[in-house]
């Protein structure tokens, strides 16, 4: 989608829809639009669509008039639905041409960039597999503003970056396992860092093996496909920063639970089961171009977990890198397992401030649905970064107890230093404090994304599907850090 800044009244404007804002309690008389507004047809709630044909006073061929809801509650993350609910609404119409007027105060690159990533985020559909003449897409959209600048340019081409990222992690998450194996996103990983110019170096068995990753291979071991831990580096061209961020994400291409098997309803839809790892590998193609203030690493651990002959079982003791010895309790809590090793290697390679994401518990779905991210935090400072930066975004995340009692508690096993699992009580937490061992004294921030990796139902202005959740708080994290 070619996006452009078009400067000028939006009358002139020449788009085949011409996207116009309208508020709960503000009528709007241009377009010929007021008797719809006295006779309660338009009401300006939000996400309310109503699109006018040959409107009078434009150059534009319609009018999509779009409520934005109570003013004072109109931020960047509404403005950034209303785009993509406006493109979608628009999209199966055949309209190849778009723009979108902000006004007023609106008029800023918070909204800008705001307007064109909702306009990539909701022109994105999962179809790559469907065959046939009818697919559709949108060729442009534009933002109207009055005055154009230099830092509304630089807010509109920041959008398109991290959207086209975003949409670049949630087409490796949507690919099935049978075409996304850790060989194949290992080799998605090399090109994409290739192109953005970023280092790209890919652990096999046998160099992890000789790190002593035990857990990540004791799950990898179920599968005929190999394992792969890829890790992709960022350095800036000038080092400004003390710090070197550390992404950690989680990369099961498909997660049977390996000996204890999960049912089989809704089994499919754990090829998202990587979305921690394709999150992160999206932010790393972002910040390649917008260029953050210190150095950030990817570490993304990549298996299948199978129950084929030589799978680990319920009762295994395996080794982690960091020498400490785990009981396996249930094969399906593997997730942890391959971030051990990750995270002490992370560590192990200089990284200062560990952020990992996955789709870890169905305990974190049942506390807080589909709607929150669970945040888990042993550095009360990165907590405060992260959560400023997932508010910036529209990111919701909630923060979530880490005390030590869990691990005295739930946390215990007689046969090695850890279970895997710590009972069926606080599944979320304990499975974070299994993680926090691993990332030791290093300041370090847990995303359980296990609820909202993946839409279920199709959403006014997003596909049924991956997410991407949460690489826009990644990107900001990165891009805002100061020592």
């Amino acid at each position: 989608m070619k996006i452009t800044l078009i400067e000028g009244p939006l009358e002139q404007a020449e788009t085949e829809a011409l996207v116009v804002l309208v508020f709960e309690g503000r009528k709007e008389d241009r377009f010929a639009a007021a008797p719809l507004f006295d006779s309660g047809e338009i009401k300006g709630k939000a996400l309310e669509l109503t699109l006018l044909h040959h409107a009078p006073g434009v150059a534009a061929q319609r009018v999509l008039l779009a409520g934005a809801g109570k003013p004072e509650k109109f931020d960047s993350a509404e403005l950034r639905r209303l785009a993509g609910a406006a493109v979608r609404h628009l999209k199966p119409k055949s309209i190849k041409q778009i723009a979108l007027v902000l006004e007023g105060d609106s008029a800023t690159a918070k909204f800008v960039r705001a307007a064109v990533e909702g306009a990539i985020l909701g022109e994105y559909d999962p179809d790559r597999y469907k065959t046939g003449n009818d697919k559709i897409s949108v060729d442009s959209f534009a933002v109207v503003v009055p005055r154009s600048s230099a830092a509304l340019k630089e807010a509109a081409d920041e959008g398109r970056i991290i959207a086209e990222a975003q949409n670049f992690t949630r087409n490796l998450v949507n690919e099935p396992a049978n075409r996304l194996t850790p060989t194949k996103v290992a080799e998605a990983a090399q090109q994409m860092a290739a192109e953005y110019g970023l280092g790209c170096e890919v652990l096999d068995r046998s160099r992890m093996e000789a790190l002593g990753m035990g857990a990540l291979l004791g799950v990898a071991q179920g599968s005929d496909e190999p394992p792969a831990l890829i890790v992709v580096r960022y350095r800036p061209t000038e080092m400004r920063s003390n710090a070197h961020l550390g992404l950690v994400g989680k990369g099961v291409t498909f997660d049977t639970g390996g000996i204890s098997i999960k049912p089989a309803e809704g089994m499919e839809k754990m090829k998202y089961d990587m979305a921690g790892g394709g999150s992160m590998l999206g932010a790393m193609r972002a910040l390649a171009q917008l260029k953050p203030p210190l150095p950030v690493t990817l570490f993304m651990p990549c298996v299948e977990n199978m129950p084929g002959s030589r799978a680990q079982r319920p009762g295994d003791i395996v080794t982690a890198m960091s020498g400490k010895t785990i009981e396996v309790i249930n094969t399906d809590a593997e997730g942890r397992l391959i971030l051990a090793d990750a995270l002490t290697y992370a560590r192990q390679q200089g990284c200062t401030h560990l952020v990992d994401a996955a789709t870890l518990t169905g305990a974190i779905v049942v506390a807080l649905g589909h709607l929150n991210v669970g945040l888990f935090a042993s550095n009360d400072d990165l907590r405060d970064r992260v959560l400023a930066a997932a508010k910036a975004e529209g990111e919701r995340m909630w923060p979530m107890p880490l005390d030590e009692d869990y691990k005295e508690t739930y946390l215990k096993s007689p046969f090695a230093d850890l279970p895997n699992v710590g009972g069926r009580w606080g599944g979320a937490i304990t499975a974070a404090m299994f993680l926090k061992e691993f990332a030791e004294e290093t300041p370090w921030v847990h995303l359980d994304i296990a609820g909202t990796a993946w839409v279920d139902d199709a959403k006014p202005y997003a596909a049924k599907g991956p997410s991407g959740v949460p690489l826009r708080t990644l990107v900001r994290l990165a891009m805002a850090w100061k020592d």
